[in-house]
């Protein structure tokens, strides 16, 4: 499996070796000890969640409140789609930055993101499916939302009719989202992810408890 940093500290891209015959392909599509290492801890499991979407659907920029947070490790199983990693924590150095990584169905790519970073996506085609693990379960009161169509983030959504839910559409930018106080604090996220780092030291991947 190739691991790749993307531009946003603590998101990367993880692409899986096929391996292809004559029945199909085979493929690992997560290493828990590969993203540890990558990481500097593992990732928990706690929930996991699939959307299907049409072509043009949106989905974000989606983040959960933090200290607690919560992480995600997303894939397409089916279809495709770009998936757009956004820096929502107050005081980092790259706020108000993305980067993004079109994960689909030939390529299989998968994408982590830590704690306290926006999560969007739009789909390519009809019937894409998104799948995600979240090392959190939902938590109504602390799931927030900035606007993915924010002029001041400027991502590049494809020239197409787009398709976002009421939430999305009335989701505030940035900025207005900075003024409310709803993101996540860079040093807040810096002190969660150590901790994380700590804890993994102390009790490794494969422990026998």
């Amino acid at each position: 499996m190739q691991i790749r940093p993307l531009l946003i500290e603590g998101a990367f891209e993880f692409t899986p070796i096929s391996h292809e015959d004559q029945r199909g392909a085979y493929l690992e599509i997560y290493r828990a000890d590969l993203l540890a290492e990558a990481v500097g801890h593992p990732m928990r499991l706690e929930q996991w969640n699939m959307a299907v979407t049409r072509a043009g659907g949106v989905r974000g920029i989606h983040f959960a409140t933090t200290p607690k947070g919560q992480a995600k490790y997303v894939t397409c199983p089916a279809g495709s789609g770009l998936d757009v990693i956004v820096d929502v924590r107050v005081g980092s150095p790259t706020f108000g930055m993305f980067d993004t990584v079109v994960i689909d169905d030939v390529d299989r790519r998968a994408v982590y993101l830590a704690e306290g970073l926006g999560h969007a996506f739009v789909a390519h085609t009809d019937n894409t499916v998104l799948s995600y693990a979240c090392s959190a379960l939902w938590n109504p009161g602390g799931e927030h939302a900035v606007s993915p169509l924010d002029p001041a983030l400027g991502i590049p959504w494809p020239e197409t009719e787009l398709h976002l839910s009421a939430k999305d559409t009335a989701a505030p930018t940035l900025k207005e989202a900075a003024a409310l106080g709803l993101l996540p604090d860079y040093e807040d996220c810096r002190r969660l992810y150590a901790r994380l780092d700590e804890q993994a030291s102390v009790e490794p991947i494969g422990a026998v408890r």
